[in-house]
């Protein structure tokens, strides 16, 4: 297996999905061993930086590629597996942005509330325990927080030419912030370009469903992920599949349009898997489904539809690479899962 050590200079960084050039040809079955920035472009160090004073707003969620996968031709899948997420930084940050977030007065849906306050707050991360440390900053409660390194952004171009900001989701990927996202799991996109023009960035060191005030724990990430090639396949919406779970993950607005999306991709994976007609799949996916909130604060919403294999006959879901990878991941040697 081929192995990529890649770190972007600033200058390297993309700021989209499509319209940027490859900042690297690669074969599929290659491993990766990559560094993200976070969302911010590293401009926010301390609890006294602010976004709208720290902040270029075109300059958000750099994305580390996009990398051109050989071979890669319209309709094709794109299995992404990540193998390890190792925070690289000893602390995150998250702020509070005005007009900005799932519980304030956005320009999308303008009211007349007043924007909320501008805050700060730096976690600091120990990698000995894996823990975040919260500190309240209007009084002196703390709390020490399970991390769960996570990718917000992982995603290919889109079709017909088009050229999406890094801070949008949608069915080419990008920024669908899923905790799901995380180690050990294996990201199925459909190929809309030659190439591909694979990219991934967005760190976060802990995130809940929804990412209600619309930050996570953003930081710079270590990232070693395995990139191979299926001919053919390609999902309309991302899938996700884990040891346990499968997952698909569709976004819109408002929220029901990004539910909608994700059940319809996964009535017709279940469709696939086990030759269930339409509405046999949607009856049996009725009763198993599992939907967590993804985002509710990004220029789409993401929800994912959620199913445990553990309910179902093992159906190995595109020849079994997910299996085929994370073997792949272990002869890597250290893996987060």
């Amino acid at each position: 297996m081929d192995h990529v050590t890649f770190v972007p200079t600033v200058d390297q960084l993309a700021y989209t999905f499509g319209g940027a050039a490859p900042v690297m040809r690669i074969k599929p079955g290659t491993a990766l061993t990559l560094w993200t920035e976070d969302a911010y472009g590293g401009r926010i160090t301390s609890k006294d930086d602010v976004a709208t004073t720290a902040l270029d707003t075109e300059d958000l969620n750099p994305q580390t590629g996009p990398f051109w996968i050989e071979g890669a031709a319209p309709g094709d899948t794109l299995a992404v597996h990540l193998v390890d997420l190792t925070p690289a930084r000893t602390w995150g940050a998250s702020t509070l942005i005005p007009f900005f977030g799932g519980l304030t007065s956005i320009p999308a849906s303008p009211t007349l509330q007043d924007p909320l306050d501008e805050r700060t707050y730096i976690y600091d991360y120990d990698a000995g325990t894996e823990t975040l440390g919260f500190s309240a900053l209007a009084s002196d409660f703390q709390l020490r927080l399970p991390s769960n390194p996570m990718l917000g952004t992982v995603g290919v171009a889109p079709a017909r030419r088009e050229v999406r900001t890094s801070l949008v989701p949608d069915y080419f990927g990008g920024n669908m912030d899923s905790p799901e996202m995380a180690a050990g799991a294996t990201c199925y996109l459909r190929v809309n370009v030659d190439g591909a023009l694979f990219s991934i960035g967005d760190g976060h060191y802990r995130q809940g469903e929804g990412e209600s005030c619309g930050t996570a724990v953003e930081g710079a990430m270590h990232v070693t992920a395995i990139v191979d090639l299926i001919k053919g396949g390609g999902p309309a919406w991302p899938r996700v599949e884990t040891d346990t779970h499968l997952m698909c993950i569709g976004s819109g607005r408002p929220l029901e349009e990004a539910w909608r999306a994700g059940q319809v991709e996964m009535v017709g994976w279940l469709g696939e898997l086990y030759g269930l007609d339409r509405l046999d799949a949607y009856q049996l996916l009725s009763q198993i489904s599992e939907v967590p909130i993804a985002n509710v604060v990004d220029t789409n919403y993401s929800a994912v539809t959620k199913v445990d294999k553990r309910l179902l006959p093992v159906a190995p879901a595109f020849g079994g690479i997910h299996d085929e990878m994370r073997r792949a991941a272990k002869s890597l040697g250290s893996i987060s899962y």
